[in-house]
């Protein structure tokens, strides 16, 4: 590749089920020029994130699809190499909407975050101490509310929201209970200090989480559905708090009628006989949130008080297998394509 040409990775067709390979197209196409109050990025490192498996959709949802033939969306670090805006130099590190893309334009007025250097990785940016951090610290600060003594369980505890909700609960005083997929990931979650550590894969999975939470739990941090659900449901105390995160277990099903009992009837039943909270949320509605979250996140990361782990692909061309892999829990860690 030479300077002059962006390699990029365009949504060519829509998925029926679990995404393909040949729902990708890889091309390149020339650099693009930024015109006035633009900037051309470099970018540096992508973010795979469950959520781009909607966004491949076109069925309604709280943002717009990706179109065919447009490139695939995705939030990026990137180096400024070219810039029109009078408040950006060239060379200032960004957070931007970057996409499956090795160079972008896009307005000055538009990045997410400039990057000063704090001593850590820049893919953090992307991670705990990016999106998926802040998603974890504003779904407990708003919804979940951990009080000191009341137990927390999380699914999907290995991932990089996951991993970062339990250690917040754990500093806020709560008891936590970590629930992830495999022996590998559940012995990671002793050392991050989960009291309890959970294998979903578990052929007694559902009877190990009664026995762990033996009074119940009061916060339930939502990141799969499916059959972990189905465990957890039972167990909730009266006036339980669940922040709906993601549902990453039936989102190559979307449209789809499930197999098996319609389980909402009893289940809103169970809300009003409860006193449940169950409350979606996406984290880009509450970035008033963002500036506490950078400063007791820093803080935190200084402190080694917050541990977290990446997982980093070399190259553009192996996003959409990462990607394949991200939807099955094959990452261990927040996936992070390296695009330098």
């Amino acid at each position: 590749m030479n300077a002059l040409t962006n390699t990029r990775i365009v949504l060519a067709s829509r998925p029926h089920g679990e995404p393909v390979a040949a729902n990708f197209r890889l091309e390149q196409v020339p650099v693009p020029t930024p015109g006035p109050g633009e900037v051309l990025l470099r970018n540096r490192y992508l973010s795979l994130d469950p959520y781009m498996r909607g966004r491949m959709e076109e069925g309604p949802s709280y943002a717009a699809p990706v179109a065919l033939d447009a490139v695939m969306e995705g939030r990026t670090v990137a180096e400024v190499v070219a810039s029109n805006h009078p408040d950006i130099a060239v060379g200032t590190q960004v957070v931007a909407s970057g996409n499956w893309q090795t160079h972008a334009v896009v307005p000055g007025d538009a990045l997410t975050r400039t990057l000063q250097d704090n001593g850590l990785p820049l893919s953090t940016a992307l991670g705990v101490y990016g999106m998926p951090g802040f998603t974890a610290y504003v779904g407990l600060q708003e919804i979940g509310k951990p009080q000191p003594g009341e137990t927390l369980v999380v699914a999907a505890a290995s991932g990089p929201v996951g991993a970062t909700v339990g250690q917040i609960a754990k500093l806020q005083g709560a008891r936590t209970v970590g629930i992830a997929g495999g022996e590998q990931k559940r012995r990671y979650l002793e050392t991050l200090g989960f009291d309890v550590a959970l294998d979903h894969r578990a052929d007694d999975f559902a009877e190990q989480l009664r026995a762990a939470v033996p009074n119940g739990f009061d916060v339930y941090f939502e990141n799969v559905g499916g059959h972990v659900f189905d465990a957890v449901a039972p167990l909730l105390n009266d006036f339980a708090r669940i922040p709906v995160c993601g549902t990453i277990a039936t989102y190559n099903a979307r449209g789809a009628v499930l197999p098996g009992p319609d389980r909402l009837p009893g289940f809103m039943s169970q809300v009003l006989r409860q006193r449940l909270t169950v409350r979606g949320f996406i984290q880009s509605d509450l970035h008033a949130f963002f500036p506490a979250f950078l400063r007791d996140m820093g803080q935190w990361l200084k402190d080694g008080k917050v541990q977290y782990r990446e997982d980093i692909v070399d190259g553009l061309e192996q996003a959409p297998d990462a990607f394949f892999g991200l939807l099955k829990g094959r990452n261990f860690g927040k996936l992070v394509v390296k695009l330098d």
